[in-house]
């Protein structure tokens, strides 16, 4: 698994904090109170975006981080609109700078795939902000595999190479373990996977009738809404009640015990929803625990069986 470091050297904690809520269901208090909780659990790994809240999320992480700038990861995207032509990379990242108040940024992603834009003029932008010292790392995000190979190639070209890839994934949402878990791990480029609660499935308030993105978000309940994934949620939640533990503990802990991953980012809008997920830090699944999770959920044909299965 390749390391991700901090400006002092630090490796990156096993769990990344994602600062989507900060500025939107998230004021700046609560957002403050969960950046403080996440420093006190001793993560410093820290994702935002430029499309995040109206520039909202990246202004206060940007407030929040300067006292222990050095010590923390720092992440923000572009491109997730007007693509990732040059122009757009520089003027969406410059306008990231500013909000973040930071000269340098540690992560910066592709936000999607841009199949409209020649990927060396997207790498060659990457390659010279990186050696500008504006950013340390180059990631991807919502990348396939054969995506981020091919975008390999293009940044190997323009003297710079992907170091981090961030995929969905969840027990209900398990298509990275295919073919992106195996090329990370082969190719050395750090996971981040986000999602790992299934946009709050698998904490078990829906089985419990609560409500949430998935109940009022077509979207979503588009994504998550197939019988099976509520079953494997409610399945989930009796075994969490059985190990006297929280569902949304369970969950993030089983997504960071993949070996490919660097760190699950987890999310919240105030500090009590937060805790189950940052309490994931300290669990180590048993192998009988981990083996029943993982069959709660379809587990996605590896692509040697398919290919098999294709010439048979």
């Amino acid at each position: 698994m390749k390391e991700i470091n901090a400006q002092d050297g630090s490796k990156s904690s096993t769990l990344c904090f994602g600062c989507m809520q900060f500025g939107g269901t998230a004021d700046a208090a609560a957002s403050q109170a969960m950046f403080e909780a996440c420093k006190e659990a001793g993560i410093n790994f820290f994702d935002t975006a430029h499309t995040y809240t109206g520039g909202s999320s990246e202004r206060m992480l940007g407030q929040f981080a300067k006292l222990d700038r050095e010590k923390l990861i720092v992440a923000t995207k572009a491109g997730y609109t007007g693509g990732s032509g040059r122009n757009n990379i520089i003027r969406q990242f410059d306008e990231s700078r500013l909000r973040l108040g930071l000269d340098t940024v540690d992560i910066l992603y592709l936000h999607r795939w841009d199949p409209e834009t020649p990927l060396q003029e997207t790498f060659e932008t990457l390659g010279a902000l990186q050696r500008s010292g504006k950013i340390r790392y180059i990631g991807v995000s919502n990348f396939a595999a054969w995506q981020v190979m091919k975008a390999q190639a293009a940044a190997d070209i323009a003297g710079t190479r992907i170091d981090i890839t961030q995929p969905m994934y969840s027990l209900v949402k398990r298509q990275a373990e295919v073919e992106l878990f195996p090329m990370a791990l082969s190719e050395e480029i750090a996971v981040a996977p986000y999602s790992p609660l299934g946009s709050g499935l698998l904490t078990g308030k829906y089985c419990s009738g609560g409500t949430g993105r998935l109940s009022t978000d077509k979207r979503y309940a588009a994504r998550y809404g197939q019988k099976w994934m509520l079953e494997a949620a409610r399945s989930l939640s009796e075994l969490a009640a059985e190990q006297g533990i929280d569902a949304a503990t369970l969950s993030v802990a089983w997504a960071a015990q993949n070996a490919a991953v660097t760190a699950p980012i987890i999310s919240a809008r105030n500090v009590e929803q937060l805790k189950p997920s940052l309490d994931a830090k300290d669990v180590m699944l048993s192998a009988a625990v981990y083996a029943r999770m993982e069959a709660l959920s379809p587990r996605p044909a590896p692509a040697t069986d398919r290919l098999e299965e294709a010439n048979s």
